[in-house]
């Protein structure tokens, strides 16, 4: 061992470094931690539920997918017998506007004076229409209208505009495109029947008809009241007639029951839209049956009365016109 290698006394191994004094902060400014958390609140049961008794309100939107026109009853709240209830309101509301439509005939028939039925006959005669039933006639057509908006309104709950469109809204730009495209229709259809000889029983002569009086005033009649008589019966046929057929003959969801609901619903209508003219021949009833199955097909292909309403306006003022210049207009109705 050398003398740099020396073993350490027993003084030096006493001499250990000090230990370093424990730090010491203050108290914290909180206090003291809890011991325990008191138990939670107990809520009343069912907070979020409607009070008692009262309806809790409907969706926004009445229909729980996107529907097509033909089928708008089927909403939220849809039964198999509110149609059915709509029906009744229809007829119920026919009916009344029948029975103040005989109730002014008769009130026209006393204020002429003289033999009361001879009038009544004079003015229910067909042959010779009057200004003053063609009135009471699309009055008590255009009456319809209010008769569907207040069937879907009464049976369904619904507002009478969800019978114009699916929008569910009076589409006025479309409307008027859809006239200006019936317009070139009856154009077309005019200068066809330029060139096509009509038949021998036609209804309409070669010489115009003479301007009087009574002329003129069935003239400002159909001007003013066609419009609304041709909406009367779109609302009425093709608007809740059509909704009601479709929504009863949607059976199932499958492929087949769509079909079933959509051209059922437009050949139910289109038969009763021919039959509600009266007495006709055959040729006249397939017509008007035609125009309905045409207007029916457009409607639900639109998903609005638009298109309906327009051909039915210009086809009423170009059959009405006709029959006011050269025909009878008995016949034209």
């Amino acid at each position: 061992m050398t003398e740099h290698e020396q073993e350490p006394s027993p003084d030096d191994a006493s001499e250990a470094p000090p230990r370093p004094r424990a730090l010491r902060f203050p108290p914290p400014a909180y206090g003291a931690v809890p011991a325990a958390y008191p138990p939670p609140a107990v809520h009343a049961r069912a907070a979020w539920a409607a009070p008692t008794g009262v309806q809790p309100a409907y969706p926004a939107f009445p229909h729980p997918v996107p529907t097509p026109y033909h089928q708008m009853l089927r909403t939220w709240t849809y039964r198999w017998w509110k149609p059915l209830v709509g029906l009744a309101v229809v007829a119920g509301g026919f009916l009344v506007t029948q029975v103040l439509a005989a109730v002014a005939i008769i009130v026209l028939a006393v204020s002429r004076g003289g033999d009361m039925f001879e009038n009544l006959t004079s003015l229910a005669n067909l042959e010779d229409i009057g200004p003053g039933f063609l009135l009471l006639l699309n009055l008590s057509l255009a009456a319809m209208i209010l008769v569907s908006w207040l069937a879907i309104r009464a049976a369904h709950r619904m507002r009478p505009r969800w019978l114009t469109s699916v929008a569910p809204k009076m589409r006025w730009t479309f409307f008027w495109a859809c006239v200006g495209v019936s317009v070139i229709a009856l154009v077309a259809q005019l200068a066809v029947s330029m060139v096509v000889p009509a038949g021998g029983d036609a209804s309409l002569g070669t010489t115009v008809n003479d301007f009087t009086g009574r002329t003129i005033g069935i003239a400002i009649i159909v001007l003013f009241t066609t419009p609304f008589q041709a909406a009367g019966e779109e609302y009425l046929f093709r608007g809740y007639l059509m909704q009601a057929a479709g929504s009863l003959l949607k059976f199932d969801t499958t492929r087949a029951a769509e079909l079933v609901s959509k051209w059922g619903a437009i050949l139910l209508t289109s038969l009763l839209f021919a039959a509600a003219h009266g007495a006709q021949n055959f040729p006249l009833f397939f017509d008007r049956f035609a125009f309905g199955f045409i207007a029916g097909w457009l409607i639900i292909r639109t998903g609005g009365l638009e298109a309906g309403i327009a051909m039915h306006i210009l086809n009423n003022f170009f059959a009405l016109g006709a029959a006011l210049l050269f025909g009878d207009i008995g016949s034209s109705l």
